[in-house]
């Protein structure tokens, strides 16, 4: 049985009860969407747009295509955690050919933005934006959590000067500056979003390490910590996911080929605290609860890499031709990360479900508890 401390359902599953009957409990029984379907679609053409046009001006970056699907063998799909709960969907492609190319659906553009940034010959503060899109069927499906996937993937390269925290939260800070302004956008163009019971997104993140979290809820599950932080600090930016807390777990399991998790970066009362990555949360007034929005990092050196892959037991990932191009220093050092499409859109406008912004499957379960709690789920 997974563990609470980092169980990816744990702050829905209760004794007794099962997910969907706790996420009934969990989900707004006077929910009023402020925009209609037709209006919601609106303001999401107009957040993309603006979203897409400054991340490009604050972090230069140009707009690029993104793969849907990757050669198996290349080593390129994300596997999202490391513990091999979620996998891609593999299948053959090549009608005629004597041996099928076998391919995978991608779960995110992680790895491949790293190389595609040698692909286009970006320089040093150059990089790249994306508009990806994915599958991850073993996600557990719920009202911010969809097997399809919707993100903007983003890639910078940097210099190893640039590997250090001071530089991570600038370029956090840069990020917070584009979805804070897409708000404003969205209130100007529908003031009722303003003028609602709702509060706004806060002017200014707040920077807290995995491990200070801890010490402040040692007793509590990630999910619970996380959602009573963010009653303090309505947007936090979280530092150190997949480095191992004093309590024995990761935070989350961070993937070991991408983040890096294991570089020290903060030594505070005599502890030592890791990690060159983190993730944006922020209180979502509707469902009560913690709403991510981000995940981001500095991503790994050759030395690095082989330090997480060892500690992850998962050293045979050294042998496929993504990592090999890190080994051989083929590809530049970077810091990237994808934002949530749909998950910014409902934040952003108030909703209390993915499913009214974006259009996929759920099942029926789940469909006729956001019908009781006047949910319009997309179809």
């Amino acid at each position: 049985m997974a563990n609470e401390k980092y169980d990816k359902t744990a702050d829905l599953a209760g004794p007794g009860v099962s997910t969907y009957e706790k996420l009934e409990q969990v989900l707004p029984a006077d929910y009023k969407p402020i925009l209609d379907p037709k209006e919601t679609q609106i303001a999401i053409s107009e957040i993309k747009k603006y979203i897409e046009e400054n991340m490009c001006k604050e972090l230069n970056l140009i707009r690029v295509e993104c793969p849907l699907i990757l050669e198996k063998a290349s080593g390129m799909n994300d596997y999202l955690d490391r513990d091999g709960s979620r996998t891609p969907i593999d299948f053959q492609c090549g009608l005629g050919l004597e041996k099928k190319i076998e391919a995978q659906v991608v779960q995110a553009a992680t790895k491949w933005k790293r190389w595609a940034l040698k692909q286009y010959k970006m320089d040093i503060g150059e990089g790249l934006l994306t508009d990806m899109r994915a599958v991850r069927k073993d996600y557990f499906l719920d009202h911010d959590h969809s097997s399809y996937v919707d993100q903007w993937d983003w890639e910078r390269v940097i210099t190893m000067g640039d590997r250090n925290l001071d530089f991570l939260k600038e370029v956090v800070r840069k990020l917070w500056k584009v979805l804070k302004g897409a708000e404003n956008l969205a209130h100007e163009m529908f003031p009722k979003l303003d003028n609602c019971k709702y509060e706004s997104l806060p002017e200014e993140l707040t920077f807290l390490h995995a491990e200070e979290i801890l010490d402040m809820f040692p007793d509590l599950p990630r999910k619970t910590r996380e959602t009573e932080i963010l009653k303090k600090y309505p947007a936090v930016f979280i530092i150190g996911i997949g480095w191992t807390l004093e309590d024995g777990y990761p935070h989350e399991m961070r993937a070991a080929d991408y983040d890096d998790w294991v570089t020290p970066t903060i030594n505070k009362n005599n502890k030592l605290m890791h990690g060159l990555n983190g993730d944006i949360l922020v209180w979502n007034p509707v469902t009560g609860r913690r709403h991510e929005l981000t995940s981001m990092g500095i991503r790994v050196t050759k030395e690095t890499l082989q330090k997480q892959l060892s500690i992850t037991d998962q050293l045979h990932f050294l042998e496929l031709p993504y990592h090999k191009m890190i080994l051989n220093d083929q590809i530049p050092l970077s810091v990237g990360g994808g934002i949530g499409q749909s998950r910014t859109y409902m934040r952003l406008l108030h909703k209390a479900h993915l499913g009214e912004c974006s259009v996929t499957v759920w099942p029926k379960q789940l469909k006729e508890i956001c019908s009781k709690r006047n949910i319009f789920v997309l179809e």
